[in-house]
């Protein structure tokens, strides 16, 4: 599990960061999961700008960097204080710039303010239920009266050690529930990606090809070179296969598909098959077909795949004819 601890106030003079860092130490010793510190001043934000929708499909590159930091956490601490018996407006705004990055994963709570938080932790909740976030009932509250130094140096209680370890474990033990949830969403994405894949050659659409991979994806194809580095290079692999066939078929069987975080992989058996330009039909050859994918704020994309086919040792002859 990765559990992103996300600082939420970026104003000048903030005590939140004294919070966040003592958080963070304290998470870090555990061997439950990796914890990560999500400072919002590393994400400057516009206010909301990015039109209503819950695609994942972002066109703002802001967003698509905040929403590939969402994107990686399994779950999520949130360290917020409390402005005016609410949470900070650069938070919910944080929150409401991306939907399903936040879907199926769980979130807890350690506020701090003049009543210890607790008004802006009754709001986040609210809004975590809109974003299908399941927030965990214990919470560590920090009152500046009793745990800050003239308000302004954090001096926690030891007692507080216990709440904190007490919300790490809740985050901790629904964010691994809801990984069966994740996947699943998540592996429908890839499955939807890879369709994409089938649809756009089969309609010879470069153009919707390219959206399937990353800019910098690098494709160890059956033909050489040894590598095609970058889109260009390989939908102009794509292209010459166009060039070949009047019509173009393609299969992939036995697709599997395991994801973690914002990485997925999938393996099968992909067939290129159609008819030829001068109209004779053909049935291509299996090949082992590997994918590896990134999701970014745009999605999934394709940023590695391998076509192969055995070859006979004696002979180093490939072996075209197997079928699977």
């Amino acid at each position: 599990m990765k559990i992103g601890i996300v600082l939420g106030s970026t104003r000048p003079g903030r005590v939140g960061d004294q919070v966040a860092r003592w958080v963070h130490e304290r998470a870090v010793d555990r061997m439950d999961a990796e914890f990560t510190l999500i400072d919002l001043r590393d994400h400057p934000l516009p206010h909301l700008e990015e039109p209503p929708g819950f695609s994942g499909s972002y066109r703002d590159e802001r967003t698509r960097d905040w929403a590939a930091t969402v994107a990686a956490c399994d779950g999520f601490v949130f360290v917020t204080p409390e402005y005016h018996h609410s949470l900070p407006g650069v938070l919910k705004n944080a929150m409401d710039h991306v939907h399903v990055e936040w879907n199926g994963k769980a979130a807890g709570f350690v506020s701090y303010g003049g009543a210890g938080g607790a008004r802006s932790v009754e709001q986040l909740r609210l809004v975590c239920g809109a974003l299908q976030l399941a927030d965990v009932a214990p919470q560590v509250t920090l009152p500046l009266a009793t745990e800050f130094e003239n308000r302004t140096v954090f001096k926690p209680g030891a007692h507080q050690l216990a709440a904190l370890d007490l919300v790490l474990d809740h985050v901790v033990a629904w964010s691994t529930a809801l990984s069966a949830l994740r996947c699943g969403d998540a592996e429908a994405g890839v499955r939807e990606r890879l369709d994409a894949i089938v649809a756009g050659l089969r309609n010879k659409d470069l153009e919707a090809l390219r959206h399937s991979y990353a800019p910098d994806v690098v494709s160890f194809d059956v033909e050489p070179p040894l590598q095609h580095v970058g889109v260009d290079a390989k939908l102009k692999n794509w292209a010459k296969v166009f060039t070949i066939f009047e019509k173009v078929d393609y299969e992939l069987r036995d697709l599997t598909v395991a994801v973690s975080g914002n990485l997925a992989v999938g393996h099968g058996f992909g067939r290129v098959s159609g008819t030829l330009k001068d109209g004779t039909g053909t049935d291509g050859m299996w090949v082992r077909a590997t994918f590896v994918l990134r999701h970014t704020g745009d999605g999934w994309v394709i940023v590695h795949d391998q076509a192969s086919v055995p070859f006979d040792l004696a002979t180093g002859r490939g072996m075209t004819e197997l079928t699977p």
